[in-house]
């Protein structure tokens, strides 16, 4: 047996770290989109997976994947239980790549670690708002040995009954995306809908933390797709390439598509089309060349863009459009590496359709989508089902809005708008205030409270908004947040071309104290800031005396 090869080996660990990174920008990505109070819910439904997935696939589930194949095709043997007995490195034809593969066995046990982790992360973005988190934790151990792993079996085990077949699947079209996007399907029928779902939008709570965790997964997935030859080689730096074309095609007709259907160009349509490049290019990436990539990513961000109307006709709330992104990505990349394989790319790929392949490599990955989504959607149902019965996988409908509150007893964020004003900056550290003296008004005299609301934008600075009531004669100002009645309700667009109404607007409510002779210059003031005589009020008080 050769000794490993260090570069190889140096190769894989690193994208195996890739891989791993890609689970918390998951989380990011999905965070952002969800409603304020449903963020930590979010990050801790993926993170969990780092945890849980983890240890079964160290326990049971690699050896159903990569242990010696059982003698059907379907799973392998429990001799790896537990990782005992690990040896020799995997066998020279393991996953498709080349005869001279020397990596240590435990190198890719982390490796395919990584992917096991993050397949049913990818359910949670379709779930949002819905899932009880003891009820997930429990799918996510059965998921991952019942549904993952056999799968993987079928298409990354030379005896796998897929691989001997002649399906191919470089990075994970169908044991990652197509096999999660059949669970949305089964879970989503299980859990159900959101209150007043399709009426009611979820506007995303930060779309700066989307977009970070878009990046993360597109760094990532370098390692996602150039780490599966298993070797430090050209055709690593070839599926490297394609994954990066792939999703800048996508990412750039996704753009364009919105410019078109919505007349605008979002920074969230422009990591939309990048993700779904990135999954429709993740079974083609080690079997094409640079020119097919490019076409396969202008596909994704064409085809996925328009699936987003998917959930809609199939009456399904997808919350954050898996279905559109990862599942319909992964099918239409595993169907488009039968007209666009080069085995002048691979050697142990076959040639498609367009490279004279003949249909016969289409053939074979149409099989492989059937098979893995039938499996998949028909498990994924019966353990959805069960845990709903056995301890509860779907949220009681009052919490759906407040997940962080119900489950971890926390919120993400404590800004409102008072918070958010701006105010000049200290330099250094302020000298400690000087005590208060008398009040202006004795306790006892009648005072005047006004009450007026403002745009937030004209009272931005929380200095200028004080100082000017100050020297109006307010003693005292009090700011919050409101929201006003609107007869036209506000459209807002949000993010993948969807619209909301909005019939309660935004405002600050300032609140005034101050004597009756200063009640008209206070009113002036507040006049000028953009506050309206119609939502002013002015009302007799008197100081209590402490």
């Amino acid at each position: 047996m050769s000794a490993p090869n260090a570069g190889d080996t140096a190769w894989v660990l690193v994208c195996a770290g890739l891989v791993l990174f890609m689970t918390p920008g998951l989380a990011a990505f999905y965070g952002g989109m969800v409603r304020t109070r449903n963020v930590l819910a979010m990050l801790q439904q993926n993170m969990i997976a780092l945890g849980v997935v983890s240890l079964t696939w160290v326990l049971v589930g690699y050896t159903i994947a990569f242990g010696d194949d059982a003698g059907s095709g379907l799973f392998g043997n429990l001799e790896l239980f537990g990782l005992a007995d690990l040896k020799v490195p995997p066998a020279p034809n393991l996953h498709v790549v080349d005869g001279r593969i020397t990596i240590p066995t435990l190198a890719f046990v982390l490796f395919q670690m990584m992917f096991a982790v993050i397949t049913p992360a990818l359910v949670t973005g379709a779930t949002a708002g819905r899932l009880r988190f003891g009820g997930w934790v429990l799918f996510l151990a059965v998921w991952s040995v019942v549904v993952y792993a056999p799968i993987a079996h079928w298409l990354w085990h030379p005896g796998g009954w897929l691989a001997k077949f002649g399906t191919q699947d470089w990075a994970g079209g169908l044991v990652v995306h197509a096999s999660a996007g059949a669970a949305v399907l089964a879970v989503l029928l299980v859990v159900g809908r959101r209150r007043n779902w399709p009426h009611t939008a979820a506007p995303p709570n930060s779309i700066p933390l989307t977009i970070v965790g878009a990046g993360i997964l597109w760094f990532g997935w370098f390692g996602f797709n150039g780490g599966d030859g298993l070797q430090a080689n050209g055709l690593a730096a070839q599926a490297v390439l394609n994954t990066h074309l792939a999703a800048a095609a996508a990412m750039l007709v996704w753009l364009a598509l919105e410019r078109v259907t919505d007349g605008h160009s979002t920074v969230v349509g422009a990591v939309s089309g990048a993700v779904a490049g990135l999954a429709t290019v993740t079974p083609t990436a080690g079997y094409v060349n640079a020119a097919s990539a490019v076409a396969i990513g202008a596909l994704a961000g064409l085809v996925c863009h328009f699936a987003l109307k998917l959930k809609y006709l199939l009456r399904l709330d997808d919350a954050l459009d898996v279905l559109a992104v990862h599942f319909v990505g992964g099918m239409l990349g595993t169907l488009l590496l039968g007209l666009f394989g080069n085995r002048g790319v691979n050697p142990l790929g076959a040639d498609g359709l367009f490279l004279g392949g003949g249909g016969g490599l289409l053939w074979r990955q149409l099989v492989g989508v059937v098979s893995v989504v039938a499996f998949s959607f028909v498990l994924t149902w019966l353990i959805a089902a069960g845990v709903q019965a056995l301890i509860g996988l779907r949220v009681p409908p009052a919490d759906q809005e407040r997940l962080d509150q119900a489950q971890q007893g926390a919120d993400a964020y404590h800004l409102g708008g008072v918070t958010s004003l701006t105010a000049p900056g200290a330099p250094r550290r302020r000298a400690a205030a000087a005590p208060a003296g008398e009040p202006a008004v004795p306790p006892g005299q009648r005072v005047r409270v006004v009450t007026a609301l403002l745009e937030p934008d004209p009272a931005a600075n929380s200095a200028d908004l004080r100082d000017a009531l100050l020297a109006a004669g307010a003693i005292s100002v009090i700011v919050s947040d409101a929201a006003v009645a609107t007869t036209t309700p506000q459209a807002s667009l949000l993010p993948r071309g969807y619209w909301q109404d909005q019939p309660l607007a935004a405002r600050l409510r300032v609140t005034v104290l101050v004597g009756a002779d200063g009640v008209a210059a206070v009113l002036d003031e507040l006049d000028r800031m953009g506050a309206r005589r119609s939502d002013t009020f002015v009302q007799e008080a008197e100081r209590v005396q402490s």
